[in-house]
């Protein structure tokens, strides 16, 4: 990106002098930077949302593992009652809020 950013500097000095042709140079640059730019910013929201659900199932994992009746018996069977619990646990894990106040210290403006 920086280089990018750095080409500029070094077109303009070797454009042609008439105005036409500079200004056709900048916004060329700068539909180049722009997509880039938003080519970062899409990726960064493909990246947060992945993050954003890891962090969900972390949180539903602690929650479980705090919660020892959910632990499958010694069989390693976990019967009816206890998968309910378990989908319930997903839905109450507090994931929601805590994930509602940490998404704006990671979104781009």
């Amino acid at each position: 990106m920086n280089e990018e950013i750095d080409r500029i500097n070094r077109v303009l000095p070797t454009t042609t002098t008439g105005w036409y042709d500079k200004s056709y140079e900048i916004r060329q640059w700068t539909q180049s930077v722009n997509s880039r730019i938003e080519h970062y910013k899409a990726e960064h929201l493909a990246l947060l949302k992945e993050a954003t659900t890891l962090l969900e199932l972390v949180l539903w994992k602690a929650n479980l593992i705090n919660d020892e009746d959910n632990f499958p018996d010694a069989k390693g069977k976990i019967d009816e009652n206890i998968a309910r619990q378990r989908q319930g646990k997903r839905i109450t894990s507090g994931a929601n809020i805590i994930i509602t106040n940490i998404l704006p210290f990671l979104q781009l403006q």
